[in-house]
């Protein structure tokens, strides 16, 4: 797991963390753990495969269409490139 520094944290807000982590009773780093995780991973983001299901649900693709491309599809093996 990476370590974190935050330097030049006023008073202040180090004071309204430590109230926080006291009201949710953690300490004070799992408070700042816990607000950087849903600051940057929230609940509400986006999902690329959610996004790619209605996309394709809004066109009308069907799993018999991914059938048909998956059995175009070119399966031979790519050649090495030579070096000569």
């Amino acid at each position: 797991m990476a370590v974190l520094t935050v330097r030049n944290l006023p008073d202040d807000v180090h004071r309204a963390l430590r109230v926080r982590a006291a009201q949710h009773g953690r300490s004070t780093e799992a408070e700042i753990r816990d607000i950087l995780t849903h600051a940057v991973k929230p609940e509400s983001r986006l999902h690329m495969g959610d996004a790619l299901a209605d996309v394709s649900r809004g066109i009308g693709l069907t799993n018999a269409d991914f059938e048909d491309i998956a059995q175009m599809r070119d399966t031979t093996p790519a050649e090495p490139l030579r070096f000569e």
